[in-house]
């Protein structure tokens, strides 16, 4: 997306770019640009993806599975690939282990970058009910300047990594479950219908495409 917006500089200039990979380090810009939530629908429908336990159900701490690429999920590997029950890390899960299982049994969804700052985690996080960790640098979540995304995620840098637990453990129970429940009260922003449904993810990344037309001015030189 990025690159091939650049190929074009009047388009560039002049237009207003929705984008999964909203990188402010790769000239995404947060006045002019939209977030767009990345969504990974396997069967192209959310039934069957939403909705997991209460947070006093949810005995792992952080989980997260996934492959190897980028540097941050392999300083993330590195520091706690298997070194903690709690901080459950790992390239892949083994054969039969659910991951949207192992999603609602988690308290904590780590959301590292991998070769692009956006991940389809955050979203998968949202729809089990599971706190999102932001893990990323330079990354532009979607809605922000509708959602407040301090109250419903953790952000944590990635030369912080080796305290991620120390990190988690010092949010109290009471704030988790503030987190938690608001997870689900923003979960409707994040779904996918069709037709669309009010504010839903299509209607959201109009809000903020028509948001953006303030910050917009039309330059007619070449």
């Amino acid at each position: 997306g990025p690159e091939t917006s650049f190929s074009v500089p009047y388009l560039h200039k002049n237009s207003i770019r929705v984008l999964c990979n909203a990188n402010t380090s790769e000239r995404f810009n947060p006045a002019k640009d939209v977030s767009f939530p990345e969504i990974n629908l396997q069967t192209g429908s959310i039934n069957g993806f939403l909705g997991g336990p209460s947070a006093s159900q949810r005995p792992i701490l952080a989980f997260f599975a996934g492959g190897l690429h980028g540097y941050i999920r392999a300083i993330l590997l590195d520091h706690w690939e298997n070194k903690d029950q709690d901080i459950m890390v790992q390239k892949y899960l083994p054969k039969g282990v659910s991951y949207y299982e192992m999603l609602r049994k988690s308290k904590y969804c780590l959301c590292p970058s991998g070769y692009e700052v956006a991940s389809p985690r955050v979203v998968e996080a949202i729809y089990t009910g599971c706190v999102p960790v932001l893990i990323s640098d330079h990354y532009v979540p979607p809605f922000s300047d509708a959602l407040n995304w301090k109250a419903f995620s953790v952000e944590v840098s990635v030369e912080d990594i080796p305290k991620l637990k120390d990190i988690l453990m010092r949010i109290s129970p009471t704030q988790y479950i503030r987190m938690q429940r608001r997870v689900g009260q923003i979960r409707r922003h994040f779904e996918v219908h069709s037709p669309p449904k009010r504010y839903d993810v299509f209607h959201m990344i109009l809000h903020s495409v028509w948001l953006r037309r303030l910050n917009f001015r039309v330059h007619n030189d070449q």
